[in-house]
């Protein structure tokens, strides 16, 4: 019996957990062909994106080789695919040397995730989108504050020791809580006042966390209040320039650092491979992931346009979305593939986790109605839990 090839676009969390679920429907007989697994991106490694704002503090890894997540029974490549040819059911990419290959499919799936957003290049500031990015924010933060102790103009220690944030989704708001913990200690290892540091978060809404409920957004802002973070809403940064932020509203603020934290984009190359996308960029999917008019192609996770059919309502770009997806579409390439009913898309519980330091965190579920929130070092727990589960770390 001739194998059946398998390949994954994309070693994101929606990726790699497709991987894990096509395997193990294989391995439970779920799938009557032996199965022929491969997994490409354009990095040897997974990127725990959801982790960025660590190495922008500490000295966190935040990359897992591949080989450790899969050391056996899955063939990676690293390449860059830059074609899918449906007729022919082959996918093309560039591999690391920089030669184009091409690779057959009985079955793809495209997981090939987002991008974040970036500003402009005239807007000034360090967005944090990528490893490189996070670590040049923590050397000019940590910089300016090796200056600042130097400094003996008050104005010009206030300004180097004053942190903008710019962007107060869940990434925003961890990264300021973060920065506001680290940033603070080492103002006071180097013999500064660290209730002199200045970590300003800016919100284009009118409240935080607008996925819930208001008081879940007040508690929030009272934790980040209370760890050193001041928060302004309804105002968004217009540009740093010449280290002054200039704003919506509101007189400028000379900083030392704006960090950008816009949120997630579809990623942009999924239109150069020819696949349907939908009008704002992601890949067009029915209720049971496939792509229409692609026989034999899935797409799930931040690339994907997933959609709840009882509700209408569209997934989230989170690995809580991720996650539940990769583990339906292992069942619904095997109901596919032996002509049984397909399961198909439900959308998961409303809930959040939230980083806020390394010492605390909130998580919030909405079930049967009631709002139930688990804050301080238990809520960190649970979002840790999260962070672990959705890179398959045990």
């Amino acid at each position: 019996m001739n194998p059946l090839d398998c390949i994954v676009i994309g070693a994101g969390h929606a990726g790699i957990h497709a991987v894990k679920e096509i395997r193990n429907q294989a391995l439970r007989g779920e799938i009557d062909r032996p199965v022929r697994l491969l997994l490409i991106d354009k990095n040897p490694h997974h990127l725990r994106k959801v982790l960025l704002f660590k190495p922008a503090v500490t000295d966190e890894e935040i990359r897992i080789p591949l080989s450790r997540l899969f050391p056996d029974g899955v063939e990676i490549v690293q390449g860059a695919v830059t074609g899918i040819l449906a007729e022919e059911k082959k996918i093309r990419f560039a591999d690391a040397s920089g030669a184009e290959r091409t690779r057959k499919y009985d079955i793809l799936v495209v997981a090939a995730g987002s991008t974040v957003r970036t500003p402009e290049p005239r807007q000034g500031g360090l967005p944090l989108a990528s490893l490189e990015d996070a670590l040049a924010i923590r050397e000019r933060w940590r910089t300016n504050l090796k200056q600042a102790a130097a400094e003996a103009d008050p104005l010009e220690r206030s300004r180097l020791m004053t942190i903008a944030v710019a962007g107060a989704g869940i990434s925003g708001i961890e990264t300021s809580a973060e920065l506001a913990y680290h940033a603070r200690q080492d103002a006071e290892r180097l013999g500064l006042d660290p209730n002199d540091l200045k970590i300003v978060l800016y919100n284009a809404n009118e409240r935080l966390f607008p996925q819930g409920p208001e008081k879940v957004a007040a508690r929030l802002e009272q934790i980040l209040t209370n760890g050193g973070v001041v928060v302004k809403h309804g105002c968004r940064v217009l540009q740093e320039a010449d280290g002054v932020l200039h704003l919506s509203k509101g007189e400028p603020l000379p900083v030392g650092l704006c960090v950008w934290t816009l949120g997630l984009a579809p990623n942009a190359v999924v239109g150069q491979w020819g696949l349907p996308l939908t009008a704002d960029g992601f890949v067009e999917v029915d209720a049971s992931y496939r792509v229409p008019g692609y026989p034999g192609v899935y797409s799930i996770g931040d690339c994907a346009k997933v959609i709840d059919p009882r509700t209408g309502l569209a997934d989230g770009m989170t690995c809580k979305e991720a996650v539940p997806q990769a583990a339906r579409l292992g069942k619904i390439i095997a109901a596919d593939l032996s002509g049984r009913q397909a399961p198909i898309h439900s959308g998961y519980m409303e809930t959040f986790c939230i980083g806020l330091g390394p010492e605390k965190g909130l998580a919030w579920v909405r079930k049967w109605g009631l709002d139930f929130v688990i804050a301080g070092k238990p809520g960190l727990r649970i979002k840790q839990y999260v962070w672990n589960l959705a890179s398959m770390i045990k």
